[in-house]
């Protein structure tokens, strides 16, 4: 990767501090000021050339929004043709929209971030406000009428609504007709004619068609599986007839708001099913596979529609004659291809799959794809300790080959080209250096080399051409800035498309995280982390560390790693006066099987032995570290981790702030436990297998200072989580602080109101200096400085 002036600049930058008198510190307002200076809303803005996000249309051409200094300009490029120019004429389409919204704009800031084009391609079309606008690419008119057209995201105008008159809809593939919920049944409508249809008539309350009800999420949206031709919908009819129902109660004047809705949890004997169904559109003719029904599981997530895509584990074939699926055992052991015949709803076990913990088929994706036309099956497996693609004959079920393989991982089957018998996949951990960095590959189906289309040492984004002959590659690391360009299909660089300028940032004084590595609990595996140190950092100063952590299992601590300008608010409580420390421990994903599932049936594990440990290793390196003085955080996973963190290692964690966390998880939603936990079993003594993890056993031990927090409708992570463990800790008459944040749902810690007294505390507690009393983060508007 080319480095340019700007990043070698600011990856040595160093700025000197003012020495500061013995005695306690002291912490103002104009701290809390520079420190929010360094958050998202303040150095995002300082950042052009960043965001590269393609919006493919018809031949191989695609537009992207680009941030410049005063704005933003769209771009239209051509990966044929090798061009790159803008959209339209932005000057003169301002002038344009200003004119009929009777509101000044110009070429930079115009009142849209995404629109479609016209049929014949000389007009863009966009809502602003709420009026949707037609205007022509030379800017030589723009006509705008009440209503928004549904435009956002979409490459031509036309497509059909996601949402209409209060239910959310799922498309057919050829755009006629969208398919949706209404009184538990399952409906059509004719997207041009707007005539509605209705496709089933026995769904009842807890037995309804398609629905999206997971127990910690849920939604309108149907869960279906269009067939390629749009005559046929896969679906299933959603069984929560005796699970249990979750509760949440609101806080207002008068009156509260119940809400009631099915939420199973480990402990059930009952949890949701589903039996699959094939419904022919035009007819309504329905045919119920011949199985019982399935547990509500897929291969993939904590529910059979996982995030970014639609039903997870169903495919057409693209004739519409076979229907290919994946059942999962309850605990997530067992995994059993299948495929069923849509006309008669027979089915037909192809193989199947057994592991000890958890079974998966990708990284974010699901892997598994059936090839009808070849008669074969594409399978990914960690059966030798890491994911790899296998190669079945689908009717015999038998192993043809192992497509790849090593010490690796592919993490997302990209691309099938079956003409060519080649494969396109993401990958980590195959090339030097951090081993979750995400690589493009290439292989054939037929044997062979693993080809390397990303050459670049960094964490690369690749969206795809439909045509697959060429894609966007946004590449960085965590301390390098993106670059982008469009490659073709062998890895060659087609088209430069943008450099991200970062020079404001570092005239503020600004400075990245830096990458650390320690040793885990094991003595011999590196993991990888990010460490934070104020700009003002003085070396012979002494100062107290601390840890985000989010235990996983399925992510780590840091997330992504590309490149940001604050990965939210590490930098701005350093800042303050802490070295902030987070690191990937032994039990999160992306290495080794055996590496993931470092802690299976021990939840409370929460890879606190190597996060300590890591710390340990960076102050005896490091003599500014404080390890006498560490405080820890979390949101969720991490705000479990928090607590337990602070009550199970006592001596070691003085301060801990916990956010909505699932502190016991037979009270969280039940395919999380269970599938990392196992199936909850009782001993004879009245002990559980989940008694290892449950926080409100561990109150006794607490000695330091603990906040905790937690939304009051959270319908994520029931609130019942913390209050169980408040309910301990004031049995055991021990002191402790809690925020419970009225008619919040899951996503409070983001509130300044919470990352304020979060910073308090810290400060208060860990540091010994006295916040500033009352200071509101967001207020006022803050250039990094």
């Amino acid at each position: 990767m080319r480095l340019s002036a700007v990043t070698l600049a600011l990856l040595v930058l160093v700025v000197p501090a003012a020495a500061q008198e013995d005695g306690p510190p002291t912490v103002t307002a104009a701290d809390y000021a520079r420190a929010e200076s360094f958050l998202r809303t303040n150095t995002s803005a300082l950042v052009t050339g960043a965001t590269v996000q393609p919006t493919w249309l018809d031949g191989e051409r695609f537009w992207y929004r680009n941030t410049v200094a005063g704005g933003a300009e769209f771009v239209l490029v051509d990966a044929a043709r090798r061009s790159r120019e803008p959209a339209f004429d932005h000057e003169r389409l301002a002038a344009a929209v200003s004119r009929e919204a009777d509101e000044a704009y110009d070429g930079l800031t115009l009142p849209f971030t995404s629109f479609t084009f016209s049929e014949d391609g000389q007009s863009i079309l966009f809502d602003a406000g709420d009026r949707a606008y037609t205007c022509r690419r030379d800017g030589a008119s723009c006509t705008s009428a009440a209503g928004g057209r549904g435009a956002r995201g979409g490459g031509r105008a036309g497509g059909p609504p996601g949402r209409r008159g209060g239910a959310r809809t799922a498309p057919s593939p050829d755009g006629r007709l969208a398919a949706f919920i209404r009184d538990h049944n399952l409906w059509v409508r004719d997207v041009a004619s707007r005539q509605e249809r209705q496709l089933t008539t026995d769904g009842i309350e807890d037995f309804g068609y398609a629905t999206d009800n997971a127990g910690w999420t849920k939604s309108d949206r149907p869960v279906v599986a269009w067939s390629p031709d749009s005559k046929k919908i896969a679906t299933f009819q959603h069984d929560a007839r005796g699970v249990g129902n979750m509760y949440l109660v609101s806080t207002g004047v008068g009156h509260p708001t119940l809400e009631a809705w099915k939420y199973p949890l480990p402990e059930d004997s009952v949890i949701f099913r589903i039996s699959r169904v094939v419904i022919d559109v035009e007819t309504a003719e329905m045919v119920r596979l011949q199985m019982a029904p399935d547990q509500h599981r897929s291969t993939l997530c904590d529910h059979v529609r996982c995030r970014g895509g639609g039903w997870a584990d169903v495919e057409w074939s693209e004739d519409g004659k076979k229907l290919a699926f994946v059942s999962t055992s309850r605990d997530h052991k067992d995994a059993y291809m299948r495929v069923a015949n849509p006309e008669t709803g027979e089915i037909r076990d192809v193989m199947e799959e057994h592991v000890e913990t958890f079974f998966e088929s990708g990284y974010g994706m699901v892997n598994w794809h059936m090839l009808a036309e070849s008669n074969e099956l594409i399978w990914y497996s960690q059966r030798d300790d890491w994911g790899h693609l296998y190669l079945y004959d689908l009717e015999t079920g038998e192993l043809d080959r192992q497509m790849t393989r090593g010490d690796w991982n592919v993490l997302q089957l990209r691309r099938v080209d079956q003409e060519n018998r080649m494969l396109y996949f993401t990958g980590a951990g195959r090339e030097p250096g951090d081993p979750y960095f995400q690589y493009f590959y290439s292989v054939s189906m037929d044997g062979g080399d693993v080809t390397l289309l990303t050459p670049d040492s960094a964490n690369h984004t690749v969206t795809l051409s439909p045509s697959g002959e060429f894609f966007v590659d946004v590449f960085s690391t965590p301390v390098v800035p993106p670059r982008s360009a469009v490659r073709d299909k062998q890895g060659r660089e087609v088209i430069a498309l943008e450099e991200a300028d970062i020079s404001q940032l570092v005239a503020g004084g600004w400075q990245p995280p830096i990458p650390i590595q320690v040793v885990g609990r094991d003595g011999e595996t590196t993991l990888h982390g990010l460490m934070y140190k104020p700009t003002n950092f003085d070396p012979s100063k002494k100062y107290p560390i601390l840890n985000y952590v989010y235990p996983g299992p399925q992510s780590g601590s840091m997330g992504n790693r590309s490149f940001s300008a604050s990965r939210s608010d590490k930098q701005a409580v350093a800042e303050l006066g802490f070295i902030v420390v987070e690191i990937d421990g032994m039990g999160t994903p992306m290495r080794s099987k055996s590496f993931h599932t470092t802690y299976y049936g021990n939840m409370g594990d929460n890879t606190l032995p190597d996060q300590i440990g890591g710390i340990r290793q960076l102050a005896a390196e490091n003599p500014w570290m404080d390890v006498d003085r560490v405080g820890i955080w979390g949101h969720s996973g991490g705000g479990f981790a928090a607590a337990d963190g602070i009550m199970r290692y006592p001596d070691f964690y003085k301060v801990a702030v916990s956010q909505a966390g699932n502190h016991d998880n037979r009270s969280y939603e039940d395919d999380w436990g269970e599938k990392y936990q196992g199936l909850l079993v009782e001993y004879e003594d009245g002990s559980t297998n989940y008694d290892n993890q449950a926080n409100q056993l561990l109150v006794e031990n607490l000695k330091g200072k603990l906040l905790i927090a937690h939304g009051t409708m959270d319908n994520n992570v029931p609130p019942q989580n913390t209050m169980m463990v408040v309910n301990e800790l004031i049995a055991a008459n021990k002191d402790f602080d809690l925020i419970m944040f009225p008619n919040r749902r899951h996503g409070f810690g983001s509130e300044p109101y919470m990352m304020r007294r979060r910073w308090d505390y810290f400060v208060r507690h860990l540091l010994g200096a006295e916040p500033p009393a009352g200071y509101e983060i967001g207020a006022n508007r803050r250039p990094i400085s």
